[in-house]
């Protein structure tokens, strides 16, 4: 029995199947699963399959011939069968395999063809080089990159609604391009005054290839080419007027239709592509609403066939679904190079850039960003960002200004980086039968616990209070080792002891009061050192273990929340 081509799709989340349902299985909405027909295969089918031995010798339908044009199977004589050609010599189809060229092997449904030798390499003669990447303009996402876009990569940049994706892509390419002119500028000033190339170097934009039927960057345009497949050329040049990414090295492009962008990469060759984005990109060679896991699968499988023919590489702006992850077939993130995550609350300027996928550098990198009217500026310092009277840190005296009750710092890691995290805690006598408890960057249920470790080991009596506790700047403390200068801000609200601002806990509590030691204390140590903190209250170290020491830091080793609470000076009195 013939199989349906007739699928149905969810236009919410992707999920494709054989049979209609008014409530997608996979995300739960309704009325979002409509029908549509699968692209029918080619008609060029074959019965047999075909396979080449080690010793040339052919093997179709069961029979065997030597591969050089003579068949065994009758005997014959040489029979002019040119390679990869189907046509038989008697009942015996024969595959010349001694004329430089492969026999392919084949399913039913494909054809075999000759292979030339020049798309084969030996490993041994691929040169090895450093691909020279390309510089995005922002410190903070070649960091997540690895160093730069490399050329004929494809990026996948996904995120929340409304969070910056197309703001971030835009500006990087105003920065490109810009960065093209200067380049050609300063060329041709070194060309006016007569000074020689030097022999044997290259510019510092200039890719060594590694295989001599590779396009390089230099064969590319100075241009950068963005396509738009939501917003028109008119709304585009407004936003990029906002954010200064204006440049007449920069050209717009507004379209939905595959062919149209392939035929734009083909033709500007740029150095740099956006395609904003691929759940509106479609093909008319496939059928399938735009954003099905069918058309995005192929829009994704022709824009990358694009990027490493021709050395162009692309940013591909990608939606999420309800739960957070990329929308369409799970195959679009193995198909790209890399893939990032813009991260953020849209209420507050924070965004962070993480690479979950990287062919060519880590995956636990992040970038920071601060997201204002102007555009997306990066955040090289975060402890600005994070911190609250950051000019005031590393102030001492307890009546000091800098000095704050209810306020503690701590480090989190996220990647390679320690970024510090300000806890603020306010406590209030409650009027209701069940006091209220407010967070915001904390779990709620880890807050729970560290009331009821207070009250039972440090002394500290919370159970009646209302509690209000949050974060500088949309920063999180789920971290466990936050759980340290969580507890020191209640109990500095409590008792009205202000901490030190040029101090800060590090920690992880557990339920017998225990002060637990952390993963990769001293990158947290030396970030505390480096904006200018003096004092760390840490988790002592383990037995046998090597005590950690960093210039410029005064580590108080702790083994128990009430130690800790009167290293700090915020314990009862």
């Amino acid at each position: 029995m013939a199989k349906s081509s007739t699928q149905y799709l969810c236009s919410e989340c992707g999920w494709s199947g054989g049979k209609w349902f008014g409530r997608c299985p996979e995300c739960g909405q309704w009325g979002t699963v409509e029908e549509f027909h699968e692209a029918r295969p080619s008609s060029r089918t074959r019965a047999a399959k075909i396979m080449v031995t080690e010793t040339g010798v052919v093997t179709a339908g069961g029979r065997t011939g030597t591969g050089r044009g003579t068949n065994a199977g009758n005997g014959s004589a040489n029979s002019s069968v040119r390679a990869g050609s189907t046509r038989a010599a008697g009942t015996n189809p024969v595959y010349d395999v001694s004329a430089g060229g492969i026999g392919a092997v084949r399913t039913s449904r494909t054809e075999a063809v000759y292979v030339p030798d020049s798309l084969i390499t030996p490993i041994t003669e691929v040169a090895d080089h450093d691909v020279d990447r390309i510089g995005t303009g922002f410190e903070e996402f070649d960091r997540v990159l690895g160093g730069g876009i490399v050329p004929g990569s494809v990026v996948l940049v996904a995120g929340e609604p409304g969070i910056g994706k197309s703001t971030l892509l835009l500006e990087t390419a105003g920065r490109v391009a810009k960065s093209i002119g200067d380049t050609a500028v300063s060329d041709t000033a070194n060309t006016n005054t007569g000074d020689a190339a030097p022999t044997g170097n290259t510019a510092s934009n200039t890719t060594t290839v590694t295989a001599s039927n590779t396009p390089t960057p230099t064969d590319l345009t100075g241009k950068v080419l963005y396509v738009s497949g939501e917003e028109s050329t008119a709304q585009v040049r407004m936003r990029a007027g906002r954010i200064g990414a204006v440049n007449e090295n920069l050209l717009l492009s507004s379209t939905t239709d595959l062919a149209t962008v392939l035929g734009l990469l083909e033709q500007v060759n740029p150095r740099l592509a956006i395609v904003d984005s691929a759940q509106t990109i479609t093909s008319q060679d496939v059928d399938g609403i735009a954003g099905g896991s069918t058309q995005v699968r192929e829009v994704a499988s022709a824009l990358i066939d694009v990027a490493k023919s021709r050395g162009i590489p692309v940013l591909l702006v990608g939606h999420v679904t309800k739960d957070g992850s990329i929308a369409g077939p799970r195959t679009l993130e193995h198909l790209v190079d890399v893939v990032c995550q813009f991260e953020g609350d849209p209420q507050t300027a924070l965004r962070m850039l993480r690479a979950v996928k990287n062919r060519f550098g880590p995956t636990d990198e992040v970038g920071c960003f601060d997201m204002s009217g102007e555009g997306i500026d990066e955040v090289t310092n975060p402890g600005a960002l994070f911190l609250s009277d950051a000019d005031d840190t590393g102030s001492t005296g307890s009546g000091g200004s800098a000095n704050t009750e209810g306020t503690c710092v701590t480090f989190t890691v996220d990647g390679h980086r320690s970024l510090p995290i300000e806890v603020q805690a306010l406590v209030t006598n409650s009027v209701l039968p069940t006091p209220r408890r407010a967070t915001n960057g904390i779990d709620s249920n880890r807050l729970a616990m560290l009331v009821a470790v207070l009250y039972r080991h440090g002394k500290v009596p919370l159970l009646t209070n209302d509690l209000y506790i949050s974060t500088i700047a949309g920063g999180l403390a789920k971290e466990p080792s936050c759980d340290l200068a969580v507890a020191a801000a209640l109990a500095s609200a409590a008792f009205h002891a202000p901490i030190p601002r040029d101090w800060a806990a590090i920690g992880e509590i557990s339920l017998t009061g225990q002060v637990r030691p952390v993963p990769r204390l001293e990158y947290r140590l030396r970030e505390a050192a480096r904006l200018g903190f003096t004092h760390v209250v840490v988790p002592k170290h383990r037995r046998g273990a090597k005590p950690i020491s960093v210039d410029g830091i005064t580590v108080i080793e702790v083994d128990s929340l009430p130690r800790a609470l009167r290293a700090l000076g915020v314990e009862r009195k």
